[in-house]
């Protein structure tokens, strides 16, 4: 599809060491099977963002998705509690090694990052101190101990990284921290499905042109180069995870409906925008109705998947301009 096509889709705006240990350790099992990870999967807060330099936080979002179900917060947790995001003057961080051996921002071992080491900003090297190659790393080694399975699997996933239940406990809280709470939400039916299909992708970053029912993707013109969604395409995907096929543009997924009153919306309706709330053709952005006045959206470019509100929000509430319910038989043109 063109980049022409996609101004009605969006709005663009703007644009303590580790010990790495390869033995094989019982788990001890200690963490409950919800609850664990349950906190961490959000948009990244303003202590985040405050905390965190800009180029960690891309390269913490962007190596999640390596490993669908991996929280993006988990990773700068590890981040954070290993090297202060790179900041530590602590010997091994940036050259050489601790006493126990470890190096670089992420504290690997020099056996374990020739088991996991990944080449994260794509040099043609794998080296532990560069910060984007241990990001990537660290999440493919979580990754292999199961931490997109959520809940005892991320635990231990956090525990085969530093093998002390004070430390999965201190990632896990400081997880917490850097990501938005996501909703409570009961029932099973389609748009409740569509909404937490968007939401296991909280933190992605927004890509002009990206995403689609497959998941996200490199997106085009000013999105070239990220992988991510933008608003019509997250949508697009959260809907076919609950089996309905929607258009790839905002304005042809309004046209199909079927349309719902303000007033009658629940969890997975879709809230449109435009600049002229009477004209849709003028729409220029999607988001998906999650409840409490609040939407779950791909913003513009810069910005991540997040939960906003827009009931209530002076600029999103000039530019309203309907809401629809996807069904089954919604015709995807």
């Amino acid at each position: 599809m063109k980049a022409a096509t996609y101004a009605a889709a969006c709005a663009a705006a703007v644009g303590l060491p580790l010990l790495f240990v390869l033995l094989v350790v019982p788990w001890a099992g200690r963490y409950p099977a919800a609850g664990a990870g349950a906190g961490v999967v959000g948009a990244p807060t303003d202590e985040a963002k405050a905390d965190i330099p800009p180029a960690y936080l891309r390269w913490y979002l962007d190596a999640a998705q390596t490993c669908p179900g991996l929280p993006w917060s988990v990773l700068a947790a590890i981040g954070k509690t290993e090297s202060d995001h790179g900041r530590s003057t602590a010997l091994g961080v940036r050259s050489g090694e601790n006493h126990a051996g470890a190096g670089g921002p992420m504290q690997f071992l020099a056996a374990t990052w020739a088991a996991y080491g990944e080449d994260g900003d794509r040099d043609g090297r794998k080296d532990r101190y560069n910060p984007a190659d241990a990001i990537y790393g660290a999440a493919r080694l979580l990754c292999a101990h199961g931490a997109g399975k959520g809940g005892r699997h991320l635990s231990r996933a956090i525990w085969h990284y530093n093998h002390s239940d004070q430390y999965v406990r201190t990632v896990l809280a400081r997880a917490a921290r850097y990501a938005t709470r996501t909703p409570a939400l009961a029932g099973a039916g389609r748009g409740v499905l569509a909404v937490r299909a968007a939401l296991r992708w909280l933190g992605t970053p927004y890509s002009w042109g990206g995403g689609g029912p497959s998941g996200p993707t490199y997106g085009i013109a000013h999105g070239r180069g990220i992988k991510g969604f933008d608003c019509s395409g997250l949508v697009q995907y959260a809907w076919a995870q609950a089996g309905v096929r929607l258009p790839r543009v905002a304005a042809d997924q309004y046209r199909v409906g079927p349309h719902v009153p303000r007033s009658r919306l629940r969890p997975g309706d879709l809230v449109f925008f435009a600049d002229n709330p009477v004209g849709p053709a003028t729409i220029h952005h999607v988001g998906i109705y999650v409840g409490r006045g609040r939407m779950i959206h791909a913003p513009q470019t810069g910005d991540v998947v997040r939960i906003s509100p827009f009931i209530g929000n002076p600029a999103r509430e000039r530019h309203y301009a309907g809401a629809t319910r996807p069904t089954p038989h919604t015709p995807a043109t």
